[in-house]
């Protein structure tokens, strides 16, 4: 397998809420030009906005899936989107495994219809589909981030913060807003 650098990449990040932000500006450090969908185009946002997640995938190297599982999200990167990113290019999903139609990823990855895959986040988890562990364009890892000190003190603080503001009738830090 060869490995590509990063530097220079085009990624389309499906879903640009806080962790789609944080991830779009760490890769803005290796050049990479972002591009991005979400469920309305972000007025503040300066990287091009897809309404459709099918011609994003078009025209990116990487798609990194950072949005929320919801009705409308579950197998939303399905066969066609994949063939759409085409066969030198990769997914990454750290948002919820169900985004992902696993067994067509799965098929598109064994055919060399995609150029590769990551992800710590499995459709039925803890199962992960066997056929993953045997492909060397695939890494997996566990879905234990928070687990790490540093992000249960993260979550710890931010509850506290959020029980004072609502105790004093100031808006939440993180509320979430479903049409955001």
């Amino acid at each position: 397998m060869v490995i590509q650098q990063l530097r220079g990449k085009r990624v389309g990040i499906v879903g640009l809420g806080r962790i789609g932000i944080q991830v779009a500006k760490r890769l803005e450090a290796f050049g990479c030009s972002i591009s991005y969908n979400s469920r309305k185009k972000k007025d503040f946002i300066e990287y091009p906005f897809y309404a459709n997640v099918c011609e994003l995938a078009a025209d990116m190297d990487v798609l990194i899936i950072c949005c929320a599982l919801t009705d409308q999200t579950r197998h939303m990167i399905d066969r066609k989107v994949l063939l759409a990113l085409g066969k030198e290019g990769v997914l990454v999903n750290i948002g919820r495994g169900a985004i992902v139609n696993e067994k067509e990823m799965v098929e598109c990855l064994v055919h060399g219809e995609i150029g590769g895959a990551g992800s710590d986040v499995f459709e039925n988890e803890p199962d992960v589909p066997k056929e993953l562990f045997e492909l060397e364009n695939v890494v997996l890892s566990p879905h234990l981030a928070i687990f790490s000190p540093e992000s249960l003190e993260d979550s710890r603080d931010l509850v506290i913060a959020n029980l004072e503001a609502f105790f004093s009738n100031k808006p939440l830090l993180s509320l979430q807003d479903p049409f955001f």
